[in-house]
């Protein structure tokens, strides 16, 4: 096998590069070498989302955020070694190199266990009244409106699965015949789907109150009006890798002031900055929470995904942000629903 080799880049490859890499890539991975094949760093979409965060330019070079000292592995060293590392570090994949430090393959995870199905569990917030998107939601739950040839909801669902998840609670409240009539059990889908019934609207976190049993894996939860194309293994990864109770993925958002902003000093003028750009990182309704992080959600009362998060940052434990590079549209009004409809055959084709 040599398709390690179409990961192989140069240090002087902008980090633009290795993102192509990475998108069109399976292993998820880059390695930096030299001219001789040795190693000098790894980049993967870990480097690259903290990197944005950083507002480091994509036309910096890929050394600007390398991995300068990752995990190897050797030649001489067997495969019960290198799986038993990559479980111990949560890593997907491990260089190995020659005694000269050249790369000569490279080991993944997927390729050395058998099951690529996951053990963590993905509740799907889908119990909204879509009043933004009224009079489509009259006679139809938001989730279940057709993006392009199938329900939102139905995309939603075949994203997970594509990244070997299976096991689903969906919560549900307006209309929710019409949600459990599609999707049933999910053995159409190979997958496992219960239902958590509100009778009440619970928000966006209040429903995980509802599930029978407390995970022993990190859990995945959605707003089911989002429509993205997020590397769901990426995040889980990026989870992990930070130790976090929670992690919120985070869209970056631009707003441009239309006037010219004054900056003044008492009754003076310091300043004049024309139309400037504010930049933020907003919350893309999508998340992982260990499954000790549930405790501090209340039985049956509407608690929002904000609320735990500052419950868990006022009990000083670690939260990570991820941010969002790949098309992501949260479908809250009908020109959302309109956009997300002329792109639909573009990006999920």
């Amino acid at each position: 096998m040599t398709a390690w080799k179409e990961i192989l880049v140069p240090p002087t490859a902008l980090i633009r590069e290795a993102i192509r890499i990475l998108d069109q890539s399976a292993m998820q991975i880059v390695l930096v070498v030299d001219e001789s094949g040795r190693l000098l760093g790894t980049v993967t979409d870990g480097d690259v989302r903290r990197a944005i965060l950083r507002s480091i330019p994509l036309e910096e070079s890929v050394q600007t955020i390398m991995n300068r000292e990752p995990t190897i592995a050797r030649t001489d060293e067997g495969r019960e070694v290198i799986l038993a590392a990559m479980q111990r570090k949560h890593l997907r994949h491990i260089p190995l190199l020659d005694e000269n430090r050249r790369v000569v393959a490279l080991e993944t995870l997927d390729s050395m266990i058998q099951s690529r199905a996951r053990e963590n569990h993905v509740v799907l917030m889908a119990g909204g009244m879509g009043n933004r998107l009224r009079p489509l939601t009259n006679d139809c739950p938001k989730p279940m409106l057709k993006i392009g040839n199938k329900p939102l909801l139905e995309t939603i669902l075949e994203n997970f699965l594509e990244f070997g998840f299976r096991r689903f609670h969906i919560s549900v409240n307006y209309m929710a015949d019409v949600v459990k009539t599609h999707c049933g059990d999910g053995s159409r889908w190979g997958a496992e789907i219960t239902y958590l019934h509100e009778d009440q609207g619970l928000g966006t976190a209040g429903a995980l109150s509802l599930m029978p049993e407390r995970p022993s894996a990190p859990i995945l939860v959605m707003n089911a009006d989002v429509l993205t194309k997020v590397n769901f293994s990426q995040l889980l990864d990026f989870h992990l890798s930070h130790a976090a109770q929670a992690t919120m993925c985070v869209r970056e958002y631009d707003f441009q002031v239309p006037y010219g902003v004054v900056k003044i000093d008492q009754h003076r003028i310091v300043g004049i900055d024309e139309k400037p750009v504010h930049r933020f990182f907003v919350n893309a309704g999508i998340y992982v929470l260990e499954p000790d992080a549930l405790a501090e959600i209340p039985a049956n009362t509407r608690f929002d995904m904000p609320m735990l998060f500052h419950k868990l940052i006022e009990r000083k434990r670690e939260t990570a942000v991820f941010p969002v590079r790949e098309y992501w549209v949260d479908i809250g009004h009908l020109a959302d629903y309109d956009r997300a409809n002329g792109e639909y055959a573009t990006v999920f084709s």
